[in-house]
């Protein structure tokens, strides 16, 4: 099969398509033959090998490139084959999920980490969900966000932070998104009562204060984000920071001070992570097809392409999410 991988670190320039062996299920996996993929902040940490302290986890990161060198964590495509033990999945399945190496023809995923996908969602939403719209329900849910939470979404046009915005809406909270200008009106159109441009340092200059922050940027000063919580509040953290800013600790640094600061500070901080589930999946792509939440796509590159949608996500700051689609993309 063909796949897009990597053998060193480094920017998008690094990945390559290559022919590598089929993937063969093993118990408890099935064979996805892969129709549309999503790219994610996960994807160019492990390609850039960033932060750098992030390497010595040697059970992902190798001495020149991941261990794994096959890019992508989102999927969409159907079963074509079942390991042993696998009872809930048969052949001709269509599924999404979540697992490592998906920027392929093939994958073999636990049959733990797929959720069916309706006919009514198509294969490129389907794709833009997994690991985006997880992490935003779970980041909500550090937050204990709820009916008359008062939110604060830095970040409000990324890939989490739209299904962020969205969700928590769904909730009752009264949402304000930051982002830059261009993206002003898109994240009015997803419910947010009220948008701070931070281009223009709307966030620094404002004196307004929220039950919950949600930081999914990742590269502002703890004091900074500090003054925008309230009493009692909670501030969550799970901003990724940008490329090539993170010198050696990137917001790993941010997560340790707030982790260590908090208490003294008088705000409650939660640095969540998201994990695969194929229950809340269902859940989310269920919204998807009732119309309650909406998969924002700024663009679909074809597989030859995976690289450049790669690029995308590292260069140019993505309105939500950026999708791949193979060959064998069906509706």
């Amino acid at each position: 099969m063909r796949a897009w991988v990597q053998d060193v670190y480094g920017s998008a320039e690094v990945m390559r398509l290559a022919a590598v062996p089929d993937p063969v299920p093993g118990a408890g996996e099935v064979l996805v033959r892969v129709a549309a993929v999503s790219v994610n902040a996960a994807d160019w940490h492990l390609m850039r090998g960033e932060p750098r302290v992030a390497r010595l986890d040697r059970t992902t990161f190798g001495r020149r490139a991941p261990k794994q060198p096959i890019r992508g964590r989102d999927v969409a495509g159907t079963v074509v084959a079942v390991g042993p033990d696998v009872q809930d999945w048969q052949v001709g399945d269509e599924v999404l999920g979540e697992h490592e190496g998906t920027m392929a023809e093939l994958v073999a995923v636990p049959a733990t980490c797929l959720a069916r996908r309706p006919t009514g969602v198509g294969v490129v939403e389907a794709a833009a969900l997994p690991l985006a719209a997880t992490t935003a329900a779970t980041c909500l849910d550090a937050g204990r966000v709820g009916e008359g939470t008062r939110l604060l979404v830095i970040g409000a046009s990324g890939g989490v932070g739209t299904y962020a915005v969205q969700l928590a809406v769904a909730r009752g909270a009264e949402v304000t998104g930051v982002c830059s200008t261009r993206n002003l009106d898109l994240v009015t159109s997803l419910g947010a009562s009220a948008v701070l441009d931070h281009t223009r340092g709307e966030v620094e200059r404002s004196s307004a204060t929220y039950d919950v922050v949600l930081d999914l940027v990742g590269n502002r000063p703890l004091r900074v984000l500090r003054r925008l919580v309230a009493r009692r509040g909670r501030l969550v953290l799970a901003g990724g920071g940008n490329p090539g800013e993170g010198g050696y600790l990137g917001p790993i640094g941010l997560f340790a001070r707030g982790a260590l600061l908090g208490r003294l500070m008088g705000v409650r901080v939660s640095v969540p992570v998201a994990k695969p589930d194929a229950a809340r999946l269902t859940e989310l792509v269920g919204m998807v097809e009732r119309g309650g939440l909406r998969p924002v796509v700024e663009r679909v590159y074809p597989f030859e392409e995976g690289g450049a949608a790669l690029r995308h996500l590292e260069v140019d700051r993505a309105r939500g999410k950026v999708v791949v689609a193979g060959s064998a993309q069906s509706e």
